[in-house]
């Protein structure tokens, strides 16, 4: 059986409908003919330079990326760009690339039915539902779960930190450590403009990433007003979050094209930062104001 390019487009797209992407969003076949022959295929978070050398040192016929390399509109893709370099090495080398973002943040399983499974969750509801939010499988982005048994916070932010890739960024996270955890909401990616969405379902954490300052604190002073509780935050590195994504698009498509295609997933870590420095004991012990 000979797999073309369309045909992976048509098993991934079937999985992530492209309908389910925002306004926004730039997603589905970026490069490539549709009528090439496919063999191999890598699934990543971010098209970098590095990741395209895996793809071609790894005779790789097909990446299959999260984020859009061409997400605003652009008028031309010089190869003394860096966005127009990677397009350029691309087709040199008759590598395909297609990018399921928020249609795969969306569908499900989707992004957050990845990161849900990865801390050991069973899902119950979608956090920003699109369509039925009744639904058996639930569409729409983030995701409401309970975790098999409850932890004290503390505990409950070492277990995030063990079940997703190590990054230099780490886990930060902000509550009592003391708090018993039973039910979680998760959002691969950015998630803070879903703070509002997370203390409104009632669960005792929100795993996300990118926090910001502000809205984080808003989020937390919450806390002091009599009219309830916030969610106890943990704020992960953006493409750890998103990663365990990849073995899930990775099954998607070996179920839709048995044995007709090697999937591999991508172990690069893609995410920006790279160095985290420490304070030594003395400064750390030291009062900022002094």
């Amino acid at each position: 059986m000979t797999v073309r390019v369309a045909d992976v487009v048509e098993v991934l797209e079937a999985a992530y409908p492209p309908e389910l992407a925002e306004d926004w969003d730039a997603v589905g076949l970026v490069c490539g003919d549709p009528a090439e022959p496919v063999r191999r295929v890598l699934v990543v978070v971010d098209v970098t330079p590095e990741t395209v050398r895996q793809a071609v040192d790894g005779d790789v016929d097909m990446v299959v990326a999260h984020h859009p390399l061409l997400l605003r509109g652009v008028h031309g893709v010089p190869a003394d760009t860096v966005k127009g370099s990677l397009v350029h090495r691309l087709i040199r080398h008759h590598i395909a690339l297609f990018c399921a973002h928020t249609n795969a943040d969306a569908a499900n399983p989707g992004v957050s039915d990845a990161l849900a499974a990865a801390l050991g969750l069973r899902v119950t509801a979608a956090l920003r539902p699109v369509g039925d939010p009744e639904a058996t499988r639930p569409l729409g982005i983030g995701r409401v779960g309970e975790l098999p048994e409850p932890l004290p916070f503390a505990r409950f932010v070492d277990l995030v930190a063990e079940s997703l890739p190590a990054t230099a960024w780490g886990v930060r996270a902000a509550g009592d450590a003391e708090r018993v955890i039973r039910t979680v909401a998760v959002s691969g990616g950015a998630g803070d403009s879903m703070l509002g969405l997370a203390a409104a379902s009632g669960v005792d954490a929100y795993v996300t990433a990118d926090l910001r300052h502000h809205p984080a604190s808003d989020h937390l002073a919450a806390g002091a007003l009599p009219s309830g509780r916030p969610p106890a935050l943990v704020d992960v590195a953006h493409w750890a979050s998103e990663w365990p994504w990849c073995n899930q698009a990775a099954e998607v498509i070996s179920a839709g094209l048995p044995s007709a295609v090697t999937v591999e997933v991508s172990l690069l870590r893609t995410d920006p930062w790279t160095l985290r420095a420490e304070p030594s004991r003395e400064a750390a012990a030291r009062d900022v104001t002094g």
